[in-house]
C-alpha cells in the first residue's frame, strides 16, 4: 500500500506530506482546493503523463515522492517535472524510465476515474478478471500452447524447407570431409611442424655450422691447444690443483662437443621432397584454422558439431514425421481445450455482467447495461462494454466519456472481482449522485477497504464518514500566493468538515449533529 506521499510545487500545492494507513482514506475540500492534485500525484508516481503546466507558478520544477509497501516488498519512487525539459524518474534512488515506473505502478496501485492507464481498461486484465470470476482453469490450455510452440520450434530447427536443408547438408558435408581428410590426431601438430620445417629448410646451413664447431674444437684447434698449454702451466702445482681439475674437464667437454657436432651434422640431410610435403601439410592446417577455428583444437571441435548437425539433417524425415505426428495430436487436444475454455468463458460472461449491473443499480446507474464480450478460438478476446444510460450505444470501458460513470463502473467491477492491486484510488466516483446511491457507494468503498487500501476524493459526507482516515485539503494565502495545505483530521475536526460538506456551514449545530450521527452510524 501507499504509506507515504510527498508533493512539492504541484499546481496550487506548495508542499504536502501525507502518512497513509490501511483501510479507507477520504480526501475532501472545497472545489479548487487542490484535492484532485493528490490523485494526480499518485497518477504521476504510477507512470501518468507529465505536463509542465502542473508546475506551481514561480517554481522551477514539481516533485512527487511515494513509498509503497506490500508485505516484505518496499519501493520508493520519485518523479520530477521541470518547467522546461523532460521529466525524471527515480526508483529506489536510481534513475529509471517512465515505462519502468508504470510497470511497478501496476503492481501497487489502480486508479479509477479519468485515468487511461488503470488496469481494468486493458483486455488481458479483463480476461483474467472473467477467468477469476468464473473459476476457469486455463493452465491446461497454456500448457498445450507451450508444448505446441516447442514442437514448432523443433521443426524449424530441423530445417523446414527441403531446398534449404539440401544446401545446408552439402555445405556441412564438404566442411566435414575437409576436416576429416586432414586426419588431425594431435592438436599441437602444427607446433611440431614448425620445428621440422626449420630443420629441413636450413639443412645446409646447419651442417656447415656443425662442421665449423667441430673444426674449432678438435684436437688440432687453437682453442684446444690454448687450454692444453694452460693445463701444462698449472699441472702439479698445489695452489692450482682445483684449476688443473677444471682444465681437464674443459678439454674433455670441448672434445665431446666437437664430436657431437660432427655426429649431428651427419644426421642432417637435404630432403627437398620431404620439405615440400611438410610445407604442404602446414598450409593445409593453416587453411583449416582460417576457416574453422583459432587453433587445431577449435577446428576439431567444430568438426564434431558439424557431424552432429549433419546427423540431425540427414535424419530429418524420420524426426520430422515424429514431430508432425506429435503436432497433430497437440493441435487436436488444443482445439478441444480451446472449445472447453471458450464455453466456460461464454457461460461466465453474462453472469459477470449481471453481477456488475446489480451493483451499478445501487450506484445511481439503474439503467446501465454492461456486456462482457468473448471472442477468439478460446475466448481470449475478452472486452467489457458499457451503456451508462438507456438509448446509449454500448462502448468499451476505455471510451466511456464520464469520469464519474467510469469510476462507478470500476467500483461495481471491484465489488464483484475484489482481486486487484493493494491500493485503489477513486476520483469522481460520487459525481452526480446523492441520497441512497451515495450510501451505497459509501458501503461499497468500505467493503473494498476490508481487503485494500482505498483512497477516495469525494464531495459527499456519506462517503467521507465511512473512511478510516479523513484528509482535508484547503487553500491558504502565503505571502500573496495561494497554496493548498492538507491536514489529517481528528474526530472533532472531522465533525466540522462533515458539517461543511452537509450544509456549507461548518459551525452549524444542526449540521454538526447530522455529522455526528453519520460517524456514529458507521462506527467512526
Amino acid at each position: 500500500m501507499l504509506t507515504e506521499l510527498v508533493v512539492r510545487n504541484l499546481g496550487v500545492i506548495d508542499e504536502v506530506t501525507l502518512l497513509l494507513g490501511p483501510g479507507m482514506t477520504a480526501v475532501t475540500g472545497e472545489t479548487g482546493a487542490g484535492k484532485t492534485l493528490i490523485v494526480s500525484a499518485v497518477d504521476l508516481l504510477t507512470g501518468g503523463r507529465a505536463d509542465a503546466s502542473l508546475v506551481r507558478p514561480g517554481a522551477a520544477e514539481a516533485e512527487i515522492e511515494g513509498r509503497f509497501v506490500d508485505g516484505d516488498k518496499e519501493l520508493v519512487v520519485r518523479r520530477v517535472i521541470p518547467r522546461e525539459g523532460r521529466s525524471r524518474v527515480y526508483i529506489d534512488g536510481r534513475l529509471a524510465t517512465v515505462n519502468a515506473l508504470a510497470d511497478h505502478g501496476v503492481d501497487f496501485v489502480d486508479l479509477h476515474g479519468q485515468h487511461s492507464h488503470q488496469s481494468l481498461l486493458k483486455g488481458p486484465v479483463q480476461r483474467a478478471a472473467l477467468d477469476r470470476f468464473g473459476g476457469i482453469d486455463t493452465a491446461p490450455l497454456a500448457t498445450l500452447v507451450d508444448d505446441l510452440r516447442a514442437v514448432d520450434a523443433a521443426l524449424a530447427e530441423l530445417g523446414g524447407d527441403e531446398r534449404d536443408r539440401a544446401r545446408e547438408i552439402d555445405l556441412l558435408a564438404y566442411q566435414l570431409n575437409e576436416i576429416e581428410a586432414a586426419d588431425i590426431v594431435d592438436v599441437d601438430e602444427d607446433v611440431g611442424l614448425d620445428q621440422q620445417e626449420d630443420l629441413l629448410a636450413a639443412a645446409s646451413a646447419h651442417r656447415e655450422a656443425a662442421a665449423k664447431v667441430s673444426g674449432l674444437l678438435d684436437s688440432d684447434s687453437a682453442a684446444l691447444e690454448a687450454v692444453s698449454a694452460a693445463l701444462v702451466e698449472v699441472q702439479g702445482r698445489g695452489p692450482f690443483a682445483d684449476l688443473e681439475e677444471r682444465l681437464h674437464s674443459v678439454i674433455a667437454e670441448l672434445t665431446d662437443i666437437a664430436g657431437e657436432a660432427r655426429d649431428r651434422a651427419e644426421t642432417i640431410q637435404d630432403d627437398p621432397e620431404q620439405l615440400a610435403v611438410l610445407r604442404q601439410r602446414r598450409a593445409l592446417l593453416r587453411e583449416l584454422r582460417r576457416k574453422y577455428g583459432a587453433d587445431l583444437a577449435e577446428v576439431s571441435s567444430y568438426g564434431l558439431s558439424v557431424a552432429e548437425r549433419l546427423e540431425e539433417l540427414r535424419g530429418h524425415d524420420e524426426r520430422a514425421a515424429a514431430l508432425d505426428q506429435r503436432r497433430a495430436v497437440l493441435t487436436e487436444e488444443l482445439a478441444l481445450e480451446q472449445s472447453k475454455v471458450l464455453s466456460s468463458r461464454s457461460a461466465a460472461a453474462p453472469e459477470l455482467a449481471a453481477s456488475v449491473e446489480e451493483n451499478l443499480a445501487g450506484l445511481a446507474m439503474p439503467k446501465a447495461k454492461l456486456e462482457v464480450r468473448v471472442g477468439g478460438p478460446a475466448g481470449d478476446d475478452v472486452s467489457l462494454w458499457l451503456a451508462a444510460n438507456p438509448g446509449h450505444d454500448l462502448l468499451p470501458l476505455a471510451k466511456v466519456a464520464s469520469g464519474g460513470e467510469l469510476a462507478r463502473a470500476m467500483l461495481a467491477l471491484r465489488m464483484v472481482l475484489t482481486v486487484g492491486p493493494p491500493t485503489l484510488v477513486f476520483d469522481e466516483v460520487d459525481a452526480g449522485i446523492g441520497g441512497q446511491a451515495a450510501n451505497t457507494v459509501a458501503e461499497s468503498l468500505a467493503f473494498l477497504a476490508n481487503d485494500h487500501q482505498v483512497l477516495v476524493v469525494t464531495h459527499l459526507a456519506q462517503i467521507a464518514a465511512v473512511a478510516d482516515q479523513h484528509l482535508s485539503v484547503s487553500k491558504t494565502e502565503v505571502e500573496g500566493a495561494t497554496a493548498s495545505v492538507a491536514q489529517l483530521l481528528d474526530h472533532e475536526s472531522r465533525i466540522v468538515e462533515l458539517s461543511r460538506m452537509l450544509s456549507g456551514s461548518p459551525d452549524s449545530e444542526a449540521a454538526q449533529g447530522h455529522a455526528v450521527e453519520l460517524l456514529e452510524g458507521r462506527g467512526r
